[in-house]
């Protein structure tokens, strides 16, 4: 099934291997996904990929600057007929959110997402509303040098499970994109090779996956060297820690093993930390990401 996923998502998003294989582990270890890059890079196609592949319910909001906090959750609609308020749910109630452009709304309506993302409910009119049991958001993000942009709050930027970039095609890539959508857009073809149903199971079996007690002790070493960093302003929270070890479990059952190697948690350790350590240099945007590597380097791997 995951193979069959990966190959399909593969279809849509052509030359993104790597980009792909990161989206489903983030699916299966049941986190929310924050994709940066720049416009027209495939990320809003990704989201629509990922929901029809999977045969789940789809929304997308197109944040904007005057988007409010109740266009996202929903709320109170007077009902001039009866006299009565309604509770008209927002399209946060689904399985796959597309939360396109998420830091071109203001801060307000950006948390209005946070409890969505943490406690999978939506409290409305004092009322708490369960979200379905799937349920993912896929939030794109334009670069901070963009016009008109607001920065994700630290808190905000803790709730995503990864953080991803699609990034430019290659020419022969780019080649393969225009054919494709000669003859209309390749998106419009896929149909689901799984059910939420099945992602559902799949994602208990991925918790199942071992991760040795010495793994776990080099997942604590690389959180909280991020702390003793004299170059960080914020470093990784036990979330980070947490969510290391739920991507590394995905990486494993992706690659068809029941137990997770140190390879597993270096290839998702940027995907997960690099939005959650911030460098106090924030005038070099590699920093964070310089200071990321050499952690890496330092922290001894278990034998």
């Amino acid at each position: 099934m995951v193979k069959d996923l990966i190959h399909a998502l593969e279809g849509v998003l052509l030359g993104k291997p790597e980009t792909v294989e990161l989206l489903v582990m983030a699916l299966l270890a049941d986190g929310h996904v924050l994709v940066e890059d720049v416009p027209g890079t495939g990320k809003t196609t990704l989201a629509k990929a990922l929901a029809a592949a999977i045969g789940a319910d789809f929304a997308r909001i197109q944040f904007t600057p005057d988007l409010l906090p109740a266009d996202v959750t929903g709320g109170a609609v007077f009902k001039a007929n009866t006299g009565d308020f309604e509770i008209r749910k927002g399209p946060v109630f689904t399985q796959v959110l597309l939360a396109d452009e998420i830091n071109r709304a203001s801060p307000r309506t950006q948390s209005a997402l946070l409890e969505a993302m943490e406690e999978r409910q939506v409290s409305l009119e004092g009322q708490r509303y369960k979200l379905p049991e799937l349920f993912m958001v896929l939030a794109t993000e334009n670069p901070v040098e963009f016009h008109g942009v607001f920065p994700l709050p630290e808190a905000q930027m803790d709730r995503f499970l990864v953080r991803i970039s699609v990034g430019y095609p290659t020419a022969e890539t780019e080649l393969e994109i225009l054919r494709a959508h000669r003859g209309g857009r390749p998106i419009d073809s896929l149909t689901a090779v799984t059910t939420p149903e099945a992602i559902l199971k799949t994602r208990s079996e991925v918790q199942k996956i071992h991760i040795d007690e010495a793994l776990e002790r080099y997942v604590i070493s690389l959180v909280q060297a991020t702390r003793n960093d004299g170059g960080v302003r914020l470093a990784a929270s036990p979330r980070a820690g947490m969510n290391l070890v739920r991507m590394a479990q995905a990486c494993a059952f992706v690659d068809g093993r029941d137990f997770v190697n140190p390879d597993d948690i270096q290839r998702v350790f940027f995907p997960v930390m690099e939005h959650r350590v911030f460098a106090k240099d924030t005038g070099n945007p590699e920093a964070s990401k310089k200071i990321l590597q050499g952690i890496l380097k330092q922290v001894a791997i278990p034998k």
